[in-house]
C-alpha cells in the first residue's frame, strides 16, 4: 500500500542485501543502517489520493496517501522488513540524490556511526503528472517516432532527454567489518565530492566550474592526482546545455588527461532514471571495476564537434580500470561525484 517508487527501492535493496550476504542479527542489526532517497517521490500515490478526493470528497482520500508517498519512506519501510536499527535517513537533491545518499552512508560509516549501510536511489516518475512537467520545461526528447534512439548523449542531435524509472543500491561496508566476515567486495569508496552551482534553477552554468570542483572535491578526498582516474560514468542526459557543461567541466578538471580517458553515459541505454540514476550508475561504475569493462554510450551517430572526448561509442570496451568516477548533476545546481576504487 505504497507507491511504486517504494516497491522499486525496497526491491533493489533486498537484492543488495542478498548479494552481500550479510545476515542481520539481534547483535548487528543497530549497526546497520539505510539512506535512500527518490528525486520526486510518490507522484503516482498522490495523482491517485487526488483523483479520489475529486471523485467523493476528502473521505475517499486513502489512510495511507501520506506515508505510501513520502520519501523517508524506502529507508523507513526497509528498517522495518529488515530490521535495521542503524541510521535511517533519505538524502533528497533531484537527479543527485542517489550519489548523495551513497556518499553520505560512505561518510557515515567512516565517522564510526555504522558498520554498514544500504544506499542509493529510486524513482517512478513516469506519470501524467511527471512526464508533463518535464515536457512543459522542455527537458525531454520529442523524438517520439524513434524511441529506441531518443537518448542521445554528446550526440550533434540530442533534443532532451529520455525519462524512466528504476532503482539501485549499493550495500557499503567498513573494510575491517567485510573482511571479517568474509564478504565478496567488489570497489572501495574512495572518495567523495560535492558542490553548488549557485547558477539557476534547472540549467548548468555553461563554464562548467560546478562540476568541474565537484569532481576535484571528490579527488581530493581520495588524496589521489586527477592522472589516476581511468573511467567516468557521466551525468550525460541527452539535453544540449548538460552534456556540454560537462564536457567544459571534465577538460577543465583533467586538464591534458581527459584525452585519456574512457567517459560514458549509460544513460544512452537507460534512460533518466533522475534520483535512482546515481545509485543505478554507481552500480554500473562498480561493476565495470570488477569486470575491467567500460560500459558504452549508444546512439552516439554523429558527434557533436564541441563534445570530443572518448565516449566510448556503440560498444564496451574491454580495458584496465582502477578508478573510476560517477558524476550526478541536478536541479538547483546540486552536484556529487563519487570516486570508486578497486581493492588494493
Amino acid at each position: 500500500k505504497c507507491d511504486p517508487f517504494i516497491h522499486y527501492g525496497i526491491a533493489a535493496a533486498r537484492q543488495a542485501i542478498e548479494d552481500s550476504g550479510l545476515t542481520v542479527t539481534e547483535e548487528n542489526a543497530a549497526r546497520i543502517g539505510v539512506a535512500i532517497g527518490s528525486g520526486i517521490g510518490g507522484l503516482s500515490w498522490i495523482e491517485r489520493g487526488h483523483t479520489a478526493y475529486l471523485e467523493g470528497g476528502p473521505r475517499r482520500i486513502s489512510p495511507f496517501l501520506i506515508p505510501g508517498s513520502i520519501i523517508n519512506m524506502v529507508s523507513g519501510n526497509l528498517s522495518i522488513l529488515l530490521g535495521l536499527k542503524g541510521p535511517n535517513l533519505s538524502v533528497v537533491s533531484a537527479c543527485t540524490t542517489g550519489t548523495h545518499n551513497i556518499g553520505e552512508a560512505a561518510r557515515i560509516i567512516a565517522y564510526g556511526d555504522a558498520d554498514a549501510m544500504l544506499a542509493g536511489g529510486t524513482e517512478m516518475a513516469t506519470t501524467p503528472i511527471g512526464l508533463g512537467g518535464f515536457a512543459a520545461a522542455r527537458a525531454l526528447s520529442t523524438r517520439n517516432d524513434d524511441p529506441a534512439t531518443a537518448s542521445r548523449p554528446w550526440d550533434r542531435d540530442r533534443d532532451g532527454f529520455v525519462l524512466s524509472d528504476g532503482a539501485g543500491i549499493l550495500m557499503l561496508e567498513e573494510y575491517e567489518f567485510a573482511k571479517r566476515r568474509g564478504a565478496r567486495i567488489y570497489a572501495e569508496v574512495a572518495g567523495y565530492g560535492m558542490s553548488g552551482d549557485a547558477y539557476h534553477m534547472t540549467q548548468p552554468s555553461e563554464d562548467g566550474e560546478g562540476a568541474c570542483r565537484c569532481m576535484l572535491n571528490a579527488l581530493r578526498d581520495a588524496q589521489l592526482d586527477a592522472g589516476a582516474v581511468d573511467y567516468i560514468n557521466a551525468h550525460g542526459t541527452s539535453t544540449a546545455a548538460g552534456d556540454k557543461a560537462e564536457c567544459v567541466a571534465l577538460k577543465a578538471a583533467f586538464g591534458g588527461h581527459v584525452k585519456r580517458l574512457a567517459v560514458s553515459s549509460t544513460k544512452s541505454m537507460t534512460g533518466h532514471t533522475l534520483g535512482a540514476a546515481g545509485g543505478i550508475e554507481a552500480v554500473f561504475t562498480t561493476l565495470a571495476i570488477r569486470d575491467q569493462v567500460a560500459p558504452p554510450t549508444i546512439n552516439l551517430f554523429t558527434p557533436d564537434p564541441e563534445c570530443d572526448l572518448d565516449f566510448v561509442p556503440g560498444a564496451a570496451r574491454g580495458m584496465k580500470i582502477e578508478v573510476a568516477l560517477s558524476n550526478s548533476f541536478g536541479f538547483g545546481g546540486t552536484n556529487a561525484t563519487l570516486l570508486l576504487r578497486a581493492l588494493r
